[in-house]
């Protein structure tokens, strides 16, 4: 039986210029070709792989953490879609990134391109001064949620470029 293998990735550039909403959305596409980069060419086993302890992060589990995050801020807080967790739940706060062992790659990895692609959909509509509430915080606006997913995928990219180099020593941008 043959692994699948996660396929190959199509990063796109930055934007230079534009509209503020096509600025924020051209960079997040950055940083989302980037994490599936970061995770082309690897073995369902080898997104898998853990950093090193007491960390339990891996690339399976950062690809899960994001589909999660895509669901949460776009679809369900920003366009009030009732919708549940994806790998979390109450009892398994951190099911995203803890139940990676019998957790099935490919499945995970189409998962994190529909809820792109659903988010996008989402809040296509929506102006970026949308204003909304969460549990954590009493005003939040759309544009807000573009920039924090921003740092949120920058952030975990650089953890994906670290776990890269431990699986197969390949680095890069």
């Amino acid at each position: 039986m043959t692994s699948w293998t996660a396929p190959t990735a199509h990063r796109v550039k930055e934007p230079f210029t534009g509209d503020e909403r096509a600025m924020l959305e051209g960079w997040l596409d950055l940083h989302r070709q980037t994490l599936l980069t970061k995770c082309a060419g690897l073995t369902a086993e080898q997104l898998k792989l853990r950093s090193v302890e007491p960390s339990g992060l891996s690339l399976l589990g950062l690809l899960r953490h994001l589909a999660e995050v895509e669901r949460g801020w776009f679809r369900i807080h920003a366009a009030g879609e009732q919708l549940p967790a994806i790998y979390c739940s109450d009892d398994n706060e951190d099911g995203d990134f803890d139940d990676v062992e019998q957790a099935d790659a490919a499945a995970d990895h189409a998962t994190l391109l529909a809820e792109i692609e659903a988010a996008r959909a989402a809040v296509a509509g929506l102006p970026l001064e949308h204003e909304f509430s969460t549990e954590r915080r009493p005003v939040v606006s759309l544009r807000w949620v573009y920039l924090h997913m921003i740092e949120e995928y920058a952030r975990h990219n650089g953890h994906a470029d670290l776990l890269r180099e431990r699986i197969d020593g390949v680095t890069g941008d």
